[in-house]
């Protein structure tokens, strides 16, 4: 409970009392939605982007062909599916730790909060006058000149002083109390309700984008580490949705657990907001990986890092650039990692020998099915000759009793 005011002639606080939050959804806890929220992101965008592929939809859009990911990936789909999920496991167990060590969220305080901004902002008014006076303007000659016609302008410009702005505390004595302008409280509310939740989120970025980045060129540079670790997630050349999380364990732990996790719990976000923050960061790496530059998909038009710049750094010749991920590019371009010149050429040329090699393939299987053929028909011809003579011709080579 709580209803002190700093000062007289300040509106009071109001009283208020901490009740636990209500579960975001009436069929799951928080806790519960917290472990599979981001993996339902993951899978759902990772769906629908594989039926793009599956059924080749939209390919003016695709950034590879379908004979690229077939020719000049290093391996299957069925081992990224599986790396992936035990990626995920890992991830539930962090995000498990995480939320087991935040104390329940409470409600029942926000109108308190918001009137805590309020009284800031009336204080933060007390040195408009010095201010104005610093340039040679009488603050309290303009309020009193504009009193009638503009009140609360006169107000703030007189150092915060609304005596026209009161309220009832008591309705037995009828007494009155000093009361917020509606402008302070729409502040007051901005700030609490949308700026700091925007403030935080923007530190969780920037953290998780500087962990990203230095531990990932570092995978990279220390021949070790990327022999190790990180030429498993290379073994794409050309990325698709699903293989987002394709690591080793270390690097995934590293790189995508704890990173997330220490920028959440610098931030200070709560943890409603920090749900927002794990599903937006899932869903911002799959769509990385998605292999398709969509137009209308407003993930790639958030940033310039989206999957064209990303499938940049799957390819050979890009290897040691574009390191940056998964938000913004600012260390890439700050530290001279960023791709630059024309790819448009260096894409045909993988195109090309990917199409090469797939009709080479499909033209070399007749063949083979026909030596096939031919050897079975001459194996069968030996087998008969060889009854015929009391005896039957091994495939091994070897003389069995």
């Amino acid at each position: 409970m709580a209803n002190i005011t700093v000062a007289s002639d300040l509106p009071p606080l109001p009283a208020y009392e901490l009740r636990s939050m209500p579960d975001l959804l009436p069929f799951i806890s928080d806790f519960w939605l917290s472990l599979i929220a981001p993996h339902i992101a993951y899978w759902v965008m990772s769906i629908f982007f594989h039926l793009l592929d599956v059924f080749d939809l939209f390919p003016q859009y695709r950034l590879h062909t379908p004979e690229e990911i077939s020719q000049r990936n290093l391996v299957s789909r069925y081992q990224v599916f599986r790396d992936v999920l035990i990626e995920q496991v890992i991830q539930i167990g962090m995000s498990t730790t995480l939320s087991l060590t935040e104390p329940v969220q409470q409600t029942g305080m926000e109108d308190f909060e918001v009137a805590v901004w309020a009284t800031r902002i009336r204080l933060a008014q007390r040195a408009l006058p010095a201010i104005l006076g610093l340039v040679g303007l009488n603050a309290a000659a303009i309020s009193k000149n504009m009193a009638a016609t503009h009140p609360l302008l006169a107000g703030a410009l007189a150092g915060g002083h609304y005596p026209f702005l009161t309220t009832q505390l008591d309705t037995l004595t009828g007494a009155s109390v000093p009361a917020f302008a509606a402008w302070e409280l729409l502040v007051a509310k901005a700030i609490y309700w949308a700026i700091i939740p925007a403030f935080q989120f923007w530190v969780a970025v920037v953290v998780l984008d500087t962990w990203q980045y230095f531990w990932h060129r570092a995978m990279h540079v220390n021949k070790w580490m990327y022999t190790k670790f990180h030429s498993r997630h290379h073994r794409l050349y050309v990325p698709y949705a699903y293989g987002a999380l394709y690591n080793h364990p270390v690097e995934g732990f590293i790189l995508d657990t704890i990173g997330p996790a220490i920028a959440y719990k610098v931030s200070f976000m709560t943890p409603r907001l920090g749900l927002f923050y794990f599903v937006s960061s899932m869903m911002k790496t799959v769509d990385d990986h998605c292999g398709y530059s969509l137009p209308w998909d407003p993930l790639q038009h958030i940033t310039s890092n989206n999957a064209a710049y990303h499938d940049i750094h799957h390819q050979s010749w890009g290897i040691k650039t574009n390191f940056s991920q998964p938000f913004f590019t600012i260390w890439d371009r700050m530290l001279g990692t960023m791709w630059k010149g024309d790819t448009s050429l260096k894409y045909e040329r993988t195109r090309a020998t990917a199409a090469a090699k797939e009709a080479k393939q499909v033209n070399e299987k007749p063949a083979q099915n026909g030596n096939d053929a031919a050897n079975g028909h001459t194996n069968g011809k030996a087998a008969a000759n060889g009854k015929a003579n009391g005896k039957v011709r091994q495939p091994s080579g070897r003389a069995h009793s």
